[in-house]
């Protein structure tokens, strides 16, 4: 291996975050996170934001906090499941494009096109050429948004076995979480160590300056929701100026024609 740990080598419970500091930190990463989204929409910014990693990883939570608070109109959440039959019959990033930011939008992908080298790898839905191909068409693909202006961050949620099985376990014990648990799950457990074999050589082969992949351990829920926010806090708002712009002056001409307002002195 180069750069990366084996991923079962990971320390899954460094740095653990106390209740409330971490709501504290998570209120202070939203507000951050909602400065940054309105100056992207000012300006015309995009951002993509690809999440991967194991089942009960914890990509929803993240994704949940990731997203609260911020205007709904300009935020898109992807949940990425099995291309349907007319996706089939396309190039395996076609389905991709289609869901891409406007200018003023960020999209969340909620697993993404890296399945082209994990699922379809372990799978056999596409040959050894195919998916030894994706490596380069992936590669392409990311740098083609970089240069079109397009922010991605990149982010692999590793939870360890032990961890994972008891959250899913959990999720069959209580009924309004028994949807997020199926058969899959179970084949996928089944082949961890062919998947382990795959997310490496995928973060091998796929990080890049301007894709970066960011691995995040997840054995602690509150510590793992806490750095993912950083890392888009860090990547969507480098070198971005996120002061609110002044009033436009014809917007309070009109204010005070119509209701005889004036807005408040400025302070320093």
């Amino acid at each position: 291996m180069g750069k990366w740990p084996k991923l079962d080598r990971i320390d899954n419970r460094d740095g653990a975050a106390e209740p409330a500091a971490y709501e504290k930190e998570l209120a202070r990463l939203q507000d951050r996170l909602l400065e940054i989204q309105l100056a992207h929409i000012r300006t015309g910014g995009r951002a993509v934001i690809a999440l991967e990693g194991w089942d009960a990883a914890g990509k929803g939570g993240l994704i949940q906090r990731l997203v609260y608070g911020l205007e709904p109109r300009s935020i898109f959440v992807w949940r990425i499941g099995a291309p349907s039959s007319d996706e089939k019959g396309r190039h395996h990033l076609w389905r991709f494009w289609q869901k891409l930011p406007a200018p003023g939008n960020w999209a969340v992908f909620d697993r993404t096109w890296y399945g082209r080298v994990l699922v379809e790898r372990i799978e056999g839905y596409c040959d050894k050429a195919a998916w030894k191909r994706g490596y380069r068409e992936i590669g392409e693909f990311e740098r083609q948004l970089a240069d079109d202006g397009v922010r991605i961050v990149k982010l692999l949620l590793h939870v360890s076995a032990d961890e994972q099985k008891r959250r899913i376990v959990e999720r069959m014990t209580k009924p309004r979480k028994r949807y997020k648990v199926g058969l899959d799950d179970f084949r996928n457990i089944e082949k961890r160590k062919a998947y382990l074999e795959a997310y490496d050589e995928m973060l091998e082969e796929t990080h890049s300056a301007t894709a970066p992949w960011q691995v995040i351990a997840t054995d602690d829920k509150l510590q793992a929701r806490l750095l993912g926010l950083r890392a888009v806090v860090d990547a969507l708002g480098k070198g971005l100026d996120t002061a609110p712009p002044p009033l436009a002056p014809e917007v309070a001409e009109a204010a005070r024609k119509l209701w005889g307002w004036k807005p408040a002195p400025e302070r320093p």
